[in-house]
């Protein structure tokens, strides 16, 4: 499993972005996908995932300003990420987890900065 993040960079407090990751190598309708983000001196942690399209989960931070969607045909996963802020600043890691597997796959990481 191949996975490519694009779509981070530096936004003002209240700001938008749209981050994109490409899979391959996957059967992509029959797994789990999302995004991980890990700030500096913090853990990875979850940010939201999406498996069959309508069953998205968020971190309670996050709820109600990004939006998580899966394309099964592009094999795309993206964020949508509305009225951002300052602590939303990290890593974004794009996350794949087939539902036959264990198995997690991470791609190379985004950068999102977010100014005051």
């Amino acid at each position: 499993v191949q996975l490519q993040a694009s779509g981070g960079g530096l936004v003002q407090a209240g700001g938008s972005l749209r981050l994109s990751c490409a899979a391959s190598g996957t059967t992509f309708s029959m797994a789990t996908m999302g995004w991980y983000r890990q700030a500096p001196g913090k853990e990875r942690e979850l940010v939201a995932t999406i498996a069959n399209g309508r069953d998205a989960n968020y971190a309670d931070s996050v709820q109600d300003r990004f939006t998580v969607s899966k394309d099964n045909a592009k094999k795309m996963v993206y964020l949508q990420m509305n009225n951002l802020k300052p602590e939303d600043t990290a890593v974004y890691y794009c996350y794949h987890r087939a539902w036959s597997s264990a198995r997690s796959y991470w791609g190379q990481g985004t950068q999102v900065t977010v100014s005051s």
